[in-house]
């Protein structure tokens, strides 16, 4: 029977994002005045049982009972343990792969209500505006209240092409609203790369099976598209709002980035149960500085790959605190084709630190402005106030006479990368800030960016 560890949320609308990879059997023994009291415990649990099928009001399904006593033991102990009946335990399984029927919202469950982690890229929670740290109240009226997070993740799901409503409660807004989201096959782009200016952008939107082949894959066609690595001045990785995945993927995504050291260690409640993951040499960024974008929608493997490269001192992490999910699950096949998941231990950055209920703390705390709301008129009028003036509008200016025709065309260029980067400031201030930051390292320290660059390149004298 094989079971599975997982680093990730516990019941998601679209589907659970694990991060798993084979465990070794769990077993566990008690003393025998122990076993005395589990007994008589159990024997408790019989007679209920017994009394509810013969004198309930009606007639009730032995099954659901046996399911429903089972979950409850399990989601009592924490809100990531719980049962999976065998539907939910196969959709997991083929939710890993990348490729799967949904809303696309990862959530989790806060003091009794169902709280948004974070919508997935692509798909119709975030094309809707569903935000992290929305609440669902209602699906489709019915009220969410006194359910357990899997209950609650039932109801939101349905067939592909079929319409739902929840209704948000969400801080900073008066009233709960509503939002009508159509089911759709969500099908996960792992990781997608872009080249602004001189800076490589890996946006990694979760950790499935394809997420290292795709991060390899973009980030080597965007350095060609820059003219080489030397032609780069540093990497964004952004992995804001993406809930997690697998640990395989996040060992090898933090892997890519350094040369040696721990990346992370987990320890259970037995010692010899623990367990260190080490990087390997090679760097795909061959030394060049990186900044590791994160918000409260970071979580789980997420967390694990922004500790192990700020731990190490190889990125920069910028933006909000993280969602502080530091926990391990193990899924357990049991009888019945069904599952459970189970917490069976905690995961350390290579420091040491645990960032259960905490989060990763970024190096520079950027928060994403609200874009205020304006009137057709209103936004005409600001952008003719904020609209730069200088020399060259003059009418009737002098020309410079001391330009070459190639020193104008730099000029030009110039401009034009300023106002780029501008409009992304308006679009993205989080990610303007950090490409400014790689901007800011490569002007002020490129010796030091060179330096590093040829201690991470192998010997040319080293054995293939």
């Amino acid at each position: 029977m094989k079971k599975f560890v997982m680093a990730a949320l516990g019941g998601t609308v679209a589907g659970i994002v694990m991060t798993t990879q084979v465990a070794a059997p769990l077993m566990a023994q008690e003393a025998p005045d122990q076993n005395t009291s589990v007994y008589e415990q159990l024997d408790l649990f019989g007679d209920i049982f017994e009394r509810i099928r013969s004198d309930y009001v009606e007639e009730t399904d032995s099954k659901k009972l046996i399911e429903a006593a089972v979950n409850g033991m399990l989601s009592s102990l924490d809100p990531h343990s719980s049962y999976l009946p065998p539907q939910d335990y196969d959709d997991m399984q083929v939710q890993t792969r990348g490729s799967f029927g949904g809303l696309g919202i990862e959530v989790t469950q806060e003091d009794g209500f169902v709280k948004v982690v974070s919508p997935m890229d692509g798909t119709p929670a975030a094309e809707a505006g569903v935000k992290p740290g929305d609440y669902i109240t209602q699906v489709d009226g019915e009220s969410l209240m006194g359910l357990g997070l899997d209950e609650a993740v039932d109801l939101m799901r349905g067939p592909v092409g079929s319409e739902i409503t929840v209704t948000l409660v969400r801080e900073g807004e008066t009233e709960p609203f509503d939002v009508t989201l159509t089911r759709d096959t969500i099908k996960l782009t792992a990781v997608t790369g872009r080249l602004q200016g001189t800076t490589v952008i890996l946006r990694i939107s979760t950790f499935n099976d394809q997420t290292f082949p795709n991060l390899k894959e973009q980030l080597d066609a965007k350095v060609e598209e820059a003219g080489g690595i030397d032609k780069v001045s540093g990497f964004v990785i952004d992995l804001r709002n993406n809930p997690g995945g697998l640990l395989t993927q996040a060992i090898s995504v933090s892997d890519a980035f350094l040369d040696k050291g721990e990346i992370v260690s987990t320890r259970g409640r037995n010692p010899q149960d623990s367990e260190r993951f080490n990087a390997t040499p090679g760097d795909l960024a061959e030394g060049k500085p990186i900044v590791v974008l994160i918000n409260g929608g970071s979580a789980s493997a997420s967390e694990i790959v922004t500790g192990a490269l700020q731990d190490h001192r190889r990125a920069i992490v910028v933006g909000e605190k993280s969602f502080g999910k530091g926990s391990v699950q193990t899924v357990m096949p049991i009888k019945g084709e069904g599952a459970m998941r189970l917490t069976t231990a905690r995961y350390y950055t290579p420091s040491g630190r645990s960032i259960q209920s905490l989060g990763i703390a970024p190096n520079i705390v950027v928060a994403q402005p609200k874009p205020a709301p304006q009137t057709e008129d209103e936004d005409e009028a600001t952008s003719a106030m904020n609209r730069s003036r200088s020399e060259a509008d003059l009418r009737g200016v002098l020309s410079n006479d001391s330009m070459t025709e190639d020193e104008k065309k730099q000029a030009e260029e110039e401009m034009k990368r300023a106002e780029e980067a501008a409009n992304l400031r308006k679009e993205d201030y989080q990610l303007a800030y950090a490409i400014d930051i790689l901007k800011g390292l490569s002007a002020i320290a490129p010796e030091v960016a060179q330096q590093a660059a040829e201690e991470a390149a192998p010997s040319p004298d080293a054995p293939e």
